[in-house]
């Protein structure tokens, strides 16, 4: 077996991604404090092919170096947009019939591996802040919580590592459906 080298990797341009069809998930950061995150979030996205970020509240913007370090272009691919407040976004996107996910522990959550998802639907991820989580208000108006199962001691994830998962997950089932 050989490592493919970069020109091998069948790499959309940007104007081939912007065009590309999208995958129904839209991410909402609710207050993260890292611009690693942040960068790193954007990347995910842009894997796969994530209709758009919304950064709230603390959630820095780009461009700024630390984001761009991480990100490593994707800032420019990936649409996103700065709300304010994450509930007025919550609010906003539930009348248009995106369906909230809270990726959070909390009671009654549903176990990302039991989640099913449904045809001609849209999802809005909210991965909240590094140290107090989606913030409650926030909680209580989702469509639903999802929960990532874990097994050692810990129970905590870092917010782009979080990301990653429940971006793949969800991607992976909606390409099954299709």
């Amino acid at each position: 077996m050989r490592k493919l080298k970069n020109s091998e990797l069948d790499r959309l341009s940007v104007d081939d991604f912007k065009s590309a069809e999208k995958t129904p998930i839209i991410i909402v950061l609710d207050n993260i404090r890292s611009l690693n995150n942040i960068g790193s979030v954007f990347r995910t996205s842009d894997a796969f092919l994530v209709e758009k970020i919304y950064l709230c509240g603390i959630t820095a913007t780009p461009p700024h170096k630390d984001i761009h370090k991480t990100a490593l272009g994707s800032t420019d691919t990936v649409a996103w947009e700065y709300v304010e407040n994450t509930m007025d976004l919550v609010e906003k996107l539930k009348s248009e019939n995106v369906t909230i996910c809270a990726i959070e522990q909390a009671e009654n959550a549903t176990m990302l591996d039991d989640f099913k998802v449904e045809d001609n639907t849209k999802y809005a991820l909210v991965f909240g802040n590094e140290v107090k989580g989606v913030a409650q208000d926030v909680v209580t108006a989702s469509d639903v919580v999802i929960e990532i199962p874990q097994f050692g001691t810990k129970h905590s994830l870092n917010i782009s590592v979080s990301c990653g998962v429940v971006t793949w997950d969800l991607f992976s089932k909606l390409k099954a459906k299709a």
